[in-house]
């Protein structure tokens, strides 16, 4: 349930070329150190975290395959059916966990709604894990259930099966609105701000004019206004491609020895491409703020309902099942 409130209206955003301020000459290269992570920077230090979320239920289902493949009656035959029936230790186990980590997406909205909540964390910091959440309660639930889908079990996991897909569309839509470390929407200002600070990095780093990498670092800037949503999604994936390939460029060209050019180091290079790739995806979100907006606002749309028939339908199944004495929550 990655909600995310737009925010009020503005005018149709531009990318406007950036009063940069040269940097010293002479002396020696500045050392280049990597950007500020915005609130989807530390996305990529979660990958360890999801793996091995990831890989405690694909073990235990690679462990117990010929269980989950059989029938129902030979699975009531199987020496394993006591510990991997949903009722059982390791079923039981897994269907605990899924349970809470369905409740805490449930939790970030009142997180992020609520600011005398501000003492359990920054907001960012809430929706990486639920994100991270979202992505493995479906994995969690499916080896509880025995990968059996029935009657309301399979009406309540197809639900929150849907709601983690529409997740990572709200997540694709939420790191293309620019925000702070703390998971707060910068303003335009702050934006051209940053971008301003970023060009003269990549300038110090480099040695070239800053109106040289700003032109380095420009693409063609296809217009957002006018599109419906699809058309707007498809024209973020191509400028996506379209920034890589600017990045890929830009890091060939600092790796390719030059005459009169200190080369850089490999982890300088790495570094400026941190510093332009921070750059060139600022300037895109700029650019698509208004339709990125619109189009988070229909997501939520679509998004909401299935949660709610997701929350309604597990909700049933524990309840049913502390009634029939498959759990004894004491």
């Amino acid at each position: 349930m990655a909600n995310s409130d737009p925010g009020p209206e503005h005018a149709p955003a531009t990318t406007p070329a950036l009063k940069v301020v040269p940097p010293a000459s002479g002396g020696s290269r500045p050392a280049t150190a990597a950007p500020r992570k915005g609130a989807s920077g530390a996305w990529l230090d979660d990958r360890w975290p999801l793996a091995a979320l990831i890989a405690i239920p694909l073990v235990i289902t690679v462990w117990g395959i010929r269980y989950y493949a059989s029938g129902l009656g030979p699975r009531l035959r199987s020496p394993m059916h006591a510990l991997l029936r949903p009722s059982g230790p390791v079923g039981l186990g897994l269907g605990a966990a899924a349970f809470a980590m369905f409740v805490f997406l449930w939790a970030y909205p009142l997180r992020k709604k609520y600011r005398w909540l501000a003492w359990t964390g920054q907001v960012g910091n809430w929706m990486r894990v639920h994100i991270l959440a979202g992505l493995v309660v479906p994995l969690f639930a499916a080896v509880h259930a025995g990968w059996r889908f029935d009657g309301l079990i399979g009406l309540g996991y197809f639900s929150m099966l849907l709601v983690a897909l529409s997740g990572v569309v709200g997540r694709y839509l939420y790191i293309r609105i620019p925000r702070s470390r703390e998971g707060v929407e910068l303003s335009r200002e702050e934006v051209a701000s940053e971008r301003r600070a970023l060009i003269t990095r990549i300038s110090a780093a480099t040695g070239d004019d800053p109106a040289a990498v700003e032109r380095s670092l420009a693409t063609d800037e296809a217009s957002y206004e006018g599109l419906g949503p699809l058309a707007t999604l498809r024209q973020m994936v191509r400028d996506d491609r379209t920034r890589a390939r600017v990045v890929g460029r830009l890091r060939r060209r600092l790796a390719t020895p030059r005459a009169g050019v200190t080369p850089l180091e490999r982890r300088e290079v790495t570094a400026v491409t941190a510093l332009a790739r921070r750059e060139l995806a600022l300037a895109q979100q700029l650019r698509m703020l208004d339709a990125t907006r619109a189009v988070f606002g229909l997501w939520h749309v679509v998004h909401r309902p299935f949660a709610i028939m997701a929350f309604i339908a597990v909700g049933v199944h524990v309840v049913v099942a502390m009634l029939m004495g498959a759990v004894r929550p004491f």
